[in-house]
């Protein structure tokens, strides 16, 4: 059966506080903002990530109930050590040591909603 399916658009992260989540993914964590949903009162914000679209929802105006993620977006950086000490210097604290799986390391921390976020680097080919 031939799959319906061919991407991925975007990924639905939730916030309470959509003029703060916009703040801190574009300055904080350095993406960049691609869309606002509602100019005047927005309900969303897109960021771009090089391959998928983070799209912060404020739920609450979409009549959802708002969830924090606790399962990480792994965003892809080129040196996951080098990123985490840049987002260290801007604030951010990470839940725990860099990760290495024997293919990957892996950093994890949260947006200031709680959700989980994670540097991610894969420095093995795969199999």
């Amino acid at each position: 059966m031939a799959s319906l399916v061919s991407g991925v658009d975007f990924i639905c992260v939730s916030t309470k506080d959509l003029t703060a989540a916009r703040e801190w993914y574009e300055n904080v964590l350095g993406l960049e903002r691609s869309k606002l949903w509602g100019e005047e009162d927005p309900m969303g914000a897109e960021f771009e990530t090089g391959n998928l679209t983070i799209a912060l929802v404020d739920s609450q105006k979409l009549g959802i109930e708002q969830r924090t993620n606790n399962h990480p977006i792994a965003l892809h950086v080129d040196d996951v050590e080098t990123a985490r000490g840049e987002l260290e210097s801007r604030g951010v604290s990470f839940n725990a040591d860099t990760m290495d799986s024997g293919v990957c390391h892996m950093a994890i921390f949260t947006d200031p909603d709680g959700n989980a976020l994670m540097l991610h680097h894969r420095y093995a080919p795969p199999e």
